[in-house]
């Protein structure tokens, strides 16, 4: 079975965000082979959970005076912080053989494929098991601040947050992994009362490929490591591809809805019809 491959690119959230979910709408309107991306963030942003409030959630007034920018996406979960990290992202139609219906299952799945990947490159990855843990109120907006079950640990801190969300039976999931962790700055953005101490405990939770690696390696280095994780864990073959040009129109209108205000400081109701969110599993 081939899959396609979009290669590893960097971005601004914006676009990012557009491109997965032109990618997503495509792959489900037409029942297009499964696609994989991988891509890094510039300048660096903030990524909002789809049902998060910006202004309660998140050190708004930090971002905007640090040039920080802000985004809403459509999957559920936590804030994330798009800085030295890679991300990445898998779609699928309804009907997927190799993935069951189920969130959690899906989950598994993948995070069995980035678990591969990061053996390749010497870095021993578990599961996290049970249900999430609920995070201190002081750091429940915090995608890392609490492991999820399916989820990345190295050592017993979390090294990768993901959220997937799905429409018609078929699913979109990216995620985080973090390739450095700068505690302090990521507190001062994601928390709105910042301190040395909270800093010192969400480092206690969170590690990176930068703390594991025996060898620096670019970027582009990591993703094709982690590219061979998932045709080896899946076995299928990776075609790399571009966007077609049913993609490229869907993401330059959507490109609009995620720098507009409207979209990204609207409060949203958990009970909305017209997406099957689901946050970190």
């Amino acid at each position: 079975m081939a899959w396609r491959l979009i290669q590893y690119g960097v971005h601004s959230i914006f676009e990012s965000m557009a491109i997965d979910e032109a990618i997503f709408l495509h792959t489900i309107k037409n029942n297009a082979s499964p696609t994989l991306r991988f891509y890094s963030t510039s300048p660096e942003a903030v990524s909002l959970g789809y049902f998060q409030d910006a202004g309660k959630e998140i050190n708004l007034e930090k971002c905007q005076q640090e040039g920080v920018d802000v985004v809403r996406r459509i999957t559920g979960g936590k804030a994330v912080f798009h800085f030295q990290e890679i991300t990445y992202c898998v779609t699928a139609a309804s009907g997927e053989p190799m993935f069951p219906k189920n969130i959690a299952g899906t989950y598994n799945i993948i995070s069995a494929c980035l678990a591969r990947g990061l053996g390749y490159l010497g870095i021993e990855a578990f599961l996290a098991e049970g249900k999430r843990k609920a995070a201190d109120g002081d750091f429940e907006s915090f995608c890392f601040a609490s492991p999820s079950q399916n989820e990345l640990l190295v050592e017993g801190r979390k090294i990768c947050g993901s959220a997937q969300m799905r429409k018609h039976g078929g699913f979109l999931q990216h995620g985080s992994l973090l390739t450095s962790f700068d505690a302090q700055k990521t507190a001062s953005l994601l928390l709105p009362d910042c301190g040395k101490e909270k800093a010192a405990t969400i480092k206690k939770s969170v590690t990176a490929l930068d703390e594991h690696l025996k060898e620096s390696l670019a970027t582009s280095e990591i993703c094709a490591i982690l590219k061979k994780g998932f045709a080896d864990q899946l076995g299928i073959e990776l075609k790399e591809g571009r966007l077609t040009a049913e993609e490229e129109k869907l993401k330059n209108i959507l490109i609009k809805k995620y720098v507009s205000t409207e979209w990204n400081m609207k409060i949203i109701s958990m009970f909305r019809p017209d997406f099957n969110q689901e946050e970190n599993k």
